[in-house]
């Protein structure tokens, strides 16, 4: 029989997976030219956004923020090391399309433990990061502090296609 926790665990994972499901029908909606229902799904996303923290707070993982660091840097390292590698391959062995974002994936996923441990440094010391510009590139991932690169170096996606972040 499921604890509460395990219960909790599988409602975060549920909520969060539609969060960003929706997120993608939201793109999809507006590409075919139904804004209306493009905002319907983002309102969902949010809302499932709200069940996914107060789900995650219910499990006492929302911590310190040099702890929520640490977990972010553990996370993100997991997940380029030991996550992404052997779905990589696999997915190289089957030529499938997804060795691509895999690839990109395991690449990103090490930036941002690293940039996650510039924080976690400054966060340790009482200090906010030094930097307010962040720039994401939309097609792999990729996070730069100050500006976007001329290119970006996991994809080659051109500087003007980053998205800088509020």
């Amino acid at each position: 029989m499921a604890t509460t926790t395990d219960n909790l665990k599988e409602a975060f994972a549920g909520e969060s997976q539609a969060n960003r499901k929706y997120w993608a029908f939201a793109k999809a909606a507006d590409r075919d030219g139904l804004p209306n229902i493009a905002k319907l799904f983002r309102t969902t996303a949010e809302a499932e956004t709200i069940h996914a923290q107060g789900h995650l707070e219910a499990l006492g993982m929302i911590k310190s923020t040099a702890e929520n660091l640490q977990a972010a840097i553990d996370g993100e390292t997991y997940e380029y090391t030991e996550m992404y590698p052997p779905m990589l391959e696999k997915a190289k062995e089957d030529d499938h399309k997804a060795k691509r974002m895999f690839a990109w994936a395991v690449e990103a996923e090490e930036v941002h433990a690293k940039l996650y441990a510039l924080a976690l440094e400054a966060a340790k010391a009482g200090k906010d990061l030094d930097v307010d510009e962040f720039y994401l590139c939309p097609v792999c991932g990729h996070i730069e502090f100050g500006k976007a690169p001329d290119t970006c170096p996991i994809c080659n996606v051109k500087a003007e296609k980053f998205v800088q972040v509020a």
